[in-house]
C-alpha cells in the first residue's frame, strides 16, 4: 500500500474511530445542579467543596451508577428552568412534586419527606395582619405565601433566611424543617426568641425528589435503581446520620 493511500485511509477512518469514546463520555457524565447555601442539605465546606445531605446522596448515586458528576450552582428560583431547558441533567435539590413542575421535568423516587416550620413570636399566627414573612425565592413556601396574599420578603438562599428576621424587617419565616433546625443553631437567631410550629398544609410538605431532565428519560430509572441500592446497603442511613439529627426516610 502506498504512503499516500495510507494517509487517505487514516483521514477517512479517523472520525469513525474517535466517535465511540466521545459518545461514551457523554453518556457517563452528568451535569448536576446543586445549591451552595442551604445547610444542612447543600453548602460549601471549609475547603470550598460542595457537601450536605442532598449533595452527598447525589455523590453516592453517581458512584452506584459509575458515572462522573460535574456540579454547578443553581438557586431555587431557577432550578426548574435549568432542568427543563437541558442546562443540567439532574437537580440534586429537594423538590416537592407539583403538577406544574411535573409538566416540565421528571422526578426521581422520593429521597426524603419534607415538612415546613413557621417561625414567629409566641401568639403570632400565619396570615395575621401586619406580619411580614421571610421565604426563599422559588420555594414551595414562597408559592404558598403568595397564593395566600401575605406580605413577604423573598431571599435568594436558605442560608439568608434569618437575615430579614434579625434585621427586624420580617416578623416571621416559613422554612423546610432541615433549614429551620439549622437556623435554631445560630446564636443571633436564638436571641430573637421565636417559636416554631409545624405547618400541616399539604402544599408545604410531602415527598421530596431530585429533578431530572425529560431529555434523558432513561436516567430516571437509573437514578431510582441506584437510590434503592444505597438504601439497602446502608449508605443512605450513614449519610442521614452524618448531616441530619433525625431520620428522614
Amino acid at each position: 500500500m502506498s504512503f499516500l493511500w495510507r494517509i487517505f485511509l487514516t483521514l477517512l477512518l479517523a472520525p469513525l474511530l474517535l466517535r465511540p469514546p466521545a459518545q461514551a463520555a457523554s453518556e457517563t457524565a452528568l451535569r448536576v445542579a446543586v445549591l451552595e447555601n442551604s445547610p444542612p442539605m447543600a453548602f460549601r465546606d471549609a475547603a470550598g467543596e460542595f457537601t450536605g445531605f442532598s449533595v452527598t446522596i447525589m455523590r453516592a448515586l453517581c458512584e452506584e451508577m459509575k458515572v462522573i458528576c460535574n456540579y454547578q450552582v443553581t438557586t431555587l428560583d431557577r432550578v426548574i428552568d435549568d432542568v427543563a431547558g437541558g442546562e443540567v441533567d439532574v437537580a440534586a435539590v429537594s423538590l416537592l412534586d407539583t403538577p406544574e413542575r411535573r409538566a416540565r421535568v421528571l422526578f426521581s423516587k422520593p429521597y426524603f419527606r419534607s415538612i415546613s416550620l413557621w417561625f414567629a413570636a409566641a401568639g403570632v399566627q400565619p396570615g395575621q395582619h401586619g406580619v411580614r414573612v421571610a421565604v426563599v425565592r422559588g420555594s414551595a413556601q414562597e408559592r404558598f405565601a403568595r397564593n395566600k396574599g401575605w406580605d413577604i420578603i423573598a431571599v435568594r438562599t436558605n442560608g439568608e433566611l434569618a437575615e430579614p428576621l434579625i434585621a427586624g424587617v420580617a416578623q416571621a419565616a416559613i422554612s423546610p424543617m432541615s433549614t429551620g433546625l439549622n437556623l435554631m443553631k445560630k446564636p443571633e437567631f436564638q436571641q430573637l426568641g421565636l417559636v416554631s410550629t409545624v405547618m400541616n398544609e399539604p402544599e408545604l410538605g410531602g415527598d421530596a425528589s431530585f429533578g431530572i431532565t425529560s431529555r434523558r428519560p432513561a436516567l430516571k430509572e437509573q437514578i431510582d435503581a441506584a437510590l434503592d441500592r444505597i438504601k439497602r446497603n446502608g449508605t443512605y442511613d450513614r449519610i442521614n446520620s452524618r448531616f441530619l439529627p433525625f431520620r428522614v426516610n
